[in-house]
């Protein structure tokens, strides 16, 4: 079963991604999976070896830049595919998120339907009509 986990400090966002991506549980046999900061979310991907994170990068505890370094170059979960989603577009904030080694970066206010097609594309599923 393939796993997405979602990161935000921000209830409404939490709960937005999560009806964004509730198809996936429906019609693809996919768990998904919170965490409220940057620790939590360490202890879950740690644990449970998400396929797919949507990461906050503003968090309370670690930043979602300290996680992401952590996946990538300290554990060397190379396979944890990272989606930073943050209300900091500039280019700068871009390239941090890159540095680090997310593999995709998603600008707030985002569309909940391109949150689905995109989840659906990393996890390799074919849209159900």
């Amino acid at each position: 079963m393939k796993k997405v986990l979602i990161v935000d400090d921000e209830p409404n966002i939490l709960i937005l991604m999560e009806q964004a991506l509730e198809k996936l549980e429906d019609e693809d046999d996919v768990e998904l999976l919170t965490a409220r900061d940057g620790l939590e979310a360490l202890n879950i991907i740690k644990e449970e070896k998400p396929d797919l994170v949507f990461l906050d990068v503003m968090m309370p505890k670690m930043s979602g830049l300290e996680v992401c370094n952590t996946v990538k170059n300290e554990l060397g979960m190379e396979d944890v595919y990272i989606i930073m989603l943050t209300a900091k577009g500039q280019e700068y904030d871009k390239q941090s998120g890159m540095a680090v080694g997310a593999n995709l970066y998603m600008t707030k206010p985002f569309r909940p339907k391109e949150v689905l097609v995109k989840a659906r594309e990393i996890l390799g599923l074919t849209a159900q009509m």
